[in-house]
């Protein structure tokens, strides 16, 4: 399938014009990495504790922060999480607020921050009680006097309640009446006397020590600098190494920008980002790959034409294939960001701007600098870094 019959643009022509916005977006990014934002690291790298919760009704993140901050925890981060509907928001708590050592930490300093100031007397919260505490609590009021079978039946009740709370209420009680049949009405009416429903339950909490942090740091630049030194050498050896070193080029070119929105709009970069930029690594580099092939096989056809001439037949007939593969690509990543979630946000962000921006590097950054090169060793009076081969005897048909 073609999308364009015999397209003969001049893309070279406008490459200075290319190359300045690839400046102006890179050094903002920089600048922003360095004196704005930095580099906005998620607790899988900084080390903090993540904790997720949920809403009986819709939260005001004003109100959270107060309640926050009255127990000494003023650097959190409040994030909605999930569709607005659900009710529930992430709550990052930074490193000095994390202890390896006791995992409930994190949960028990946000159940404290946002229980009512004057809890009812003598009463504990349903909505962020564990099974241990209903069947403790049922045990200690027996209130269907089961004699020697009460453990095994009120542990059998307990599960019921925490199980019926985080499945299929997603984690909160509004009202005991939601309890109605799933328990006995004597162990229903001895948690309404001993228990009390607050607005909120901790659905989740995951942890990440100062350590593993700085160990995923640490592998996460190395995985991209051994994909990248990898690519470096298929290419040189396939090609040349300056084909090699152009499509690495526009990889560290392409993972600046991504890296650098990331910081302007200060969204946080987690392992799946980290996935992300491996992706679109890879991905940048195949259609660099697409277009070079291309243009070593017209150096081999054209060999009396110019190589300017012959990068810019090379992106055309490579064209229809280009914005095939790199705009269905697009829509299946957009929709990712725009319906996936909001665990899939960073992931999706990053591979939105990476397909933008790696299709254009193959063309505007990559391609360029093949003639660039041979340009600046001709003024030098060396050989041209990308020769023709000697011509084929009989007739050589081009790929399409």
């Amino acid at each position: 399938m073609e999308l364009f019959r015999n397209p003969n643009i001049a893309f070279l022509k406008y490459k200075w014009y290319f190359l300045a916005f690839s400046l102006i977006f890179s050094v903002t990014g920089i600048l922003s990495m360095i004196f704005w934002h930095g580099i906005p690291l998620g607790v899988d790298f900084r080390g903090g504790t993540l904790v997720t919760v949920k809403f009986a009704h819709a939260p005001n993140d004003g109100a959270i922060r107060a309640a926050l901050d009255r127990v000494g925890l003023r650097d959190a981060k409040i994030q909605r999480f999930g569709p607005e509907a659900n009710h529930e928001v992430l709550l990052s708590l930074a490193e000095r607020h994390t202890n390896e050592a006791a995992l409930d930490k994190g949960k028990t300093q946000i159940i404290e921050a946002l229980e009512p100031p004057e809890p009812p007397a003598n009463k504990k919260d349903l909505n962020n009680a564990s099974v241990q505490d209903v069947t403790a609590y049922l045990l200690a009021a027996d209130p269907q006097h089961l004699g020697t079978d009460a453990q095994a039946r009120y542990a059998q009740e307990a599960q019921a309640v925490v199980g019926y709370r985080d499945k299929t209420l997603s984690g909160v009680f509004s009202s005991f009446d939601q309890l109605r049949g799933t328990v006995p009405d004597e162990a229903l009416a001895a948690l309404q006397q001993g228990y009390f429903l607050s607005d909120f339950g901790v659905r989740n909490v995951d942890i990440v020590g100062p350590q593993v942090g700085k160990q995923l740091q640490s592998q996460a630049k190395w995985a991209v600098l051994y994909s990248m030194l990898g690519m470096l050498i298929y290419l040189a050896l396939r090609f040349e190494l300056i084909y090699g070193v152009a499509a690495v080029v526009a990889c560290i070119h392409d993972t600046i920008i991504t890296l650098g929105a990331f910081s302007l709009v200060n969204k946080e970069i987690s392992l799946t980002v980290i996935a992300a930029i491996l992706t679109l690594v890879g991905y940048s580099m195949n259609d660099t790959i697409v277009v070079f092939d291309r243009i070593r096989e017209n150096i081999k056809l054209l060999r009396r034409e110019k190589l300017t001439d012959i990068v810019n037949r090379s992106i055309n007939q490579t064209l229809s294939r280009t914005v095939l593969t790199s705009g269905l690509t697009f829509l299946t990543v957009l929709s990712l960001y725009l319906f996936g979630g909001e665990v899939l946000n960073g992931f999706s962000f990053a591979l939105v701007i990476g397909i933008i921006i790696g299709t254009y590097s193959s063309i505007f950054i990559a391609s360029p600098m093949l003639v660039a090169y041979q340009d600046w060793r001709q003024k030098r009076g060396g050989r041209a870094a990308v020769p023709a081969a000697e011509p084929r005897r009989g007739k050589v048909k081009a790929n399409a």
